[in-house]
């Protein structure tokens, strides 16, 4: 038998999905990129971001909300094909086949589909 140094290098992924939800968004179709640590605290406001948000993500990680807009398609259809790391930035490249519709507020078939994600990095965001 070798002795080992009893350190497992585990390293965590370059990004994480934390949510796709297929209503609950904003009224206009949008990417924001968090990145401040008073920006990422907004989201510690969501019940469920709360338990996949730990303390040091505010200084360690950048998020990603990416935002479909009104449509009355019933599932989210923004997904993430790849994330990409360069020596520069991060790469984002979302396909995004929403159907768009005009806002109508009394309209209850419309709705907002949102996905969050988290970046483990500084670096700056690029969306492609």
């Amino acid at each position: 038998m070798a002795c080992s140094s009893g350190k497992n290098g585990a390293s965590k992924p370059l990004f994480e999905v934390l949510t796709v939800n297929n209503d609950g968004g904003a009224n206009i179709k949008f990417y924001e990129v968090l990145s401040e640590p008073k920006e990422i605290n907004m989201l510690l406001g969501d019940e469920t971001l709360r338990k996949k948000i730990k303390p040091s993500d505010t200084t360690a990680s950048t998020f990603v909300i990416l935002n479909a807009g009104p449509t009355r398609e019933m599932t989210n259809h923004i997904k993430i094909t790849k994330v990409l790391e360069t020596p520069t930035e991060i790469q984002v490249f979302v396909s995004d086949t929403q159907a768009n519709t005009p806002i109508d507020l009394s309209d209850e078939d419309t709705r907002y589909p949102y996905t969050i994600l988290k970046i483990n990095s500084k670096k700056p965001i690029v969306i492609k």
